[in-house]
C-alpha cells in the first residue's frame, strides 16, 4: 500500500523513532509502513491520520479505484 507517512514525518522534522514513540509502536514498524512492507491496523491508521491532522484516505492508497472496490 502506498502512503505519504514518510513525507509528512519529514515535514514535521521527526525521526522514525520519534514518530514511533508518538504512536507507541517500534521504529521498525514505522519503517515498514513507510516502505509499504506493512499495512497498519485500522486503529493505527486512525492514530497516524489524527497525528498528522489528515483523513486516512489522504495518507494511504491501495491502488484500487472506487469502481473496483464496489465489485
Amino acid at each position: 500500500m502506498k502512503n505519504t507517512v514518510r513525507i509528512l514525518r519529514s515535514e514535521k522534522g521527526w525521526s522514525q523513532a520519534e514518530l514511533a514513540d508518538l504512536l507507541n509502536v517500534s521504529r521498525q514498524s514505522v519503517n515498514a509502513i513507510e516502505t509499504g512492507k506493512y499495512d497498519p491496523s485500522l486503529p493505527l491508521a486512525f492514530a497516524i491520520a489524527r497525528l498528522f491532522g489528515r483523513r486516512i484516505e489522504e495518507l494511504f492508497d491501495d491502488g484500487t479505484s472506487v469502481a473496483e472496490a464496489a465489485e
